[in-house]
């Protein structure tokens, strides 16, 4: 095999740029289909449900939103280039957790006390399945967009 076939080494073909619309629909097919495998697998229904609305829908709200502020109209914030990758990302998955988890709440706990919406066991799902699909989501948005922007860089 010539040396100038083999994709392993330095000279490797440069990762895809950080496209917005391929982190959206990563962000929700990837965790549908996780989640819905293990739903079917083990034969829990609300999960394989769960995983095509609230998982999923979670991820893609999360991805495009994070992934939009990242962008900021395609000229980055100066503090989100220079912080280092591991610290940007803790706290925007801080950021997004929190929102994440105050929504949880409020669907699961709030809504049902105070309006005729009656406490469903879906609603009680939101409260672990927000936040932990924006963990995900805001994570891995985060780490693909700084590696596309440092290898933008020359």
């Amino acid at each position: 095999m010539p040396a100038t076939n083999d994709r392993t080494g330095p000279r490797r073909a440069a990762a895809r740029p950080f496209t917005l619309w391929r982190e959206v629909v990563t962000a929700y097919a990837a965790p549908a289909l996780m989640a819905g495998t293990a739903g079917v697998v083990t034969g829990q229904a609300d999960l394989t449900v769960a995983a095509c609305t609230s998982i999923a829908g979670t991820s893609a709200v999360v991805a495009f939103l994070v992934g939009t502020w990242l962008r900021h109209s395609g000229q980055p914030r100066r503090w989100t280039t220079t912080l280092p990758r591991l610290v940007l990302t803790a706290l925007l998955v801080s950021a997004a957790t929190g929102v994440a988890a105050a929504l949880g709440w409020f669907a699961a706990e709030w809504l049902p006390a105070r309006t005729s919406l009656h406490a469903a066991p879906w609603l009680r799902r939101l409260r672990i399945d927000l936040p932990v699909s924006a963990v995900l989501a805001t994570t891995i948005v985060t780490l693909r967009w700084r590696g596309t922007l440092a290898k933008a860089r020359p």
